[in-house]
């Protein structure tokens, strides 16, 4: 009788469970499909979206995810094929509760017993990969060597799950991979859990993102995965989509009004409104083939571009407003990318190739003969002046990896200024001129020399004058994030462009 009895309630509160998760199955939530309690929970979870600060508060309870059952709040969206899910999250609140956790997973489906993978953090700072291989199996535990984890990333490439780490303002500690077949279809999203069935428990995410990569057989730089621009606050490291485009959009340069940004498309210049999510055509005369290299004076009134028309590409000067492009650099002896101007506005430097080599070159606005100004073998490129014009800040290949340098602005002294295992290049110099910020590749990834699309990158920063790089951005991007000089004016927020294939956006998709 006892075993019958135990069998009857059982099948009821697995029942129970089951309408639980197809009730909640149908709330959107951001860029969720919508949230549910996995398992017999005893407090309800919920979670409230942050439209304007693009963020997730998510209350949850439950006893445990371990052995054969998990009891959580999950907030879910249905994938297939490949991705990457990347979250910074913290507890809010402390209630003493040590095994109390957030965190990353995919699963199976929706049942207490699904097979999953999972990333948490514990109240007491464990971080660690879980996972179920089989639907009813025990859980599996990895720990990983950093605790108090701030980021987390989470990433499929087919049957294998790759799993990243880190404390906030750090570079990902060794990832870790499981192979681990949950099928074509799983569930993917943000949780939270108690510990103990008696009480809740809240987190919030910031900086949620999946991102649908890259295939293995796209054609670069012929064939182009979506775009989102984002603005990020250097003091929370939060960042908000305020654009996105399932077209190639490239290196927002923030106009001196702190209204506007300056952005490529497609050969096009942009001038995009951010209060009303607006991009406009900006009338570049001639130059009808314009890449990434574009940088605006420092009063704000021109724009020094660049554009290949049938050919490599020349350094032309337009209004900041639009109007008939003035060539700079010849055509004929090799391409010149521009990135800087000179803050009294009579100087522009930029990168050119010359009998195959590619080094920094100064030029008068008005034209005339060029000065170079690096003369090393290898790659020299990013040239930006400091907002007092005593120096040039630019990124070399001379000492093996590309590293940021320094010169000063007659090109003597030239000086490395980081000296790490990355490949770091476009150093901006702040308005305030207290602090760098440079796009990072990883050398695994991208040759010294090379800065393509689509690979995982981090956005960072350093003082000026040199000193501990802080990453304040992790994402998906590379060629065209932040080529060009991005912070506001009041040197509190940088805008960058990040990368995926947008089936689920952010922000409304618009057709530019």
């Amino acid at each position: 009788m006892f075993k019958k009895l135990t069998c009857f309630f059982t099948v009821i509160l697995t029942a129970l469970a089951f309408i639980n998760n197809c009730y909640a199955q149908v709330n959107p939530t951001g860029i969720f499909d919508g949230s549910t309690d996995i398992g017999v929970i005893k407090h309800k979870g919920s979670v409230v979206y942050n439209t304007k600060l693009q963020q997730y508060e998510a209350v949850g309870s439950g006893a445990d995810m371990w052995n054969d059952h998990d009891e959580f709040f999950f907030v879910w969206k249905k994938m297939k094929g490949d991705f990457l899910l990347r979250t910074n999250g913290a507890f809010i609140g402390n209630n003493g509760e040590p095994n109390r956790k957030y965190g990353l997973m995919v699963r199976s489906n929706l049942e207490t017993n699904s097979a999953h993978v999972n990333i948490m953090v514990h109240g007491n700072g464990i971080t660690s990969m879980q996972y179920r291989k089989v639907t009813g199996g025990k859980t599996a535990e990895q720990r990983t060597p950093v605790t108090s984890a701030g980021v987390l990333q989470l990433e499929r490439k087919g049957n294998t799950y790759y799993i990243s780490v880190a404390r906030k303002g750090d570079v990902f500690s060794p990832e870790e991979k499981i192979d681990l077949d949950l099928g074509d279809e799983v569930y993917v999203g943000i949780y939270v859990c108690a510990h103990n069935a008696n009480l809740t428990q809240k987190a919030v995410f910031n900086n949620v993102r999946i991102v649908k990569p890259a295939p293995a057989n796209l054609k670069t730089y012929k064939e182009y995965l979506g775009s989102s621009i984002e603005l990020l606050d250097m003091q929370t490291n939060n960042s908000r989509v305020i654009y996105q485009s399932p077209k190639s959009l490239q290196a927002p340069n923030w106009m001196v009004d702190g209204k506007s940004l300056i952005y490529n498309s497609e050969g096009l210049l942009y001038k995009f409104n951010i209060a009303t999510s607006t991009p406009a055509v900006l009338n570049t005369g001639q130059a009808k083939n314009n890449n990434n290299d574009h940088v605006l004076s420092f009063d704000g009134k021109m724009l020094a571009i660049s554009s290949g028309d049938g050919g490599p590409s020349i350094g032309y000067v337009v209004p900041a407003t639009g109007g008939e492009a003035r060539m700079i650099t010849k055509k004929g002896i090799g391409a010149s990318y521009m990135h800087g101007w000179s803050p009294d506005g009579k100087y522009l430097v930029f990168c050119g190739e010359r009998n195959k080599e590619y080094d920094v070159y100064r030029i008068p606005v008005t034209g005339g003969a060029e000065e170079r100004f690096t003369n090393t073998p290898g790659l020299d490129d990013g040239p930006e002046y400091t907002p007092d014009g005593k120096y040039i800040y630019f990124n070399s290949v001379r000492s093996g990896l590309m590293q940021v340098w320094r010169m000063k602005a007659d090109g003597s002294e030239q000086t490395q200024i980081t000296n790490d295992d990355y490949n770091n290049w476009f150093p901006h110099v702040s308005p305030d001129g207290k602090w760098i910020v440079y796009i990072t590749f990883l050398k695994s990834e991208v040759a010294p020399g090379d800065h393509p699309f689509y690979k995982h990158v981090y956005i960072r920063v350093m003082p000026v004058g040199g000193g501990p790089s802080k990453v304040v951005a992790y994402l998906y991007g590379g060629q065209g994030t932040i080529n060009t000089p991005s912070w506001s004016p009041d040197s509190k927020h940088i805008a960058f462009v990040s990368n995926s294939n947008l089936l689920f956006p952010i922000f409304p998709i618009a057709n530019n």
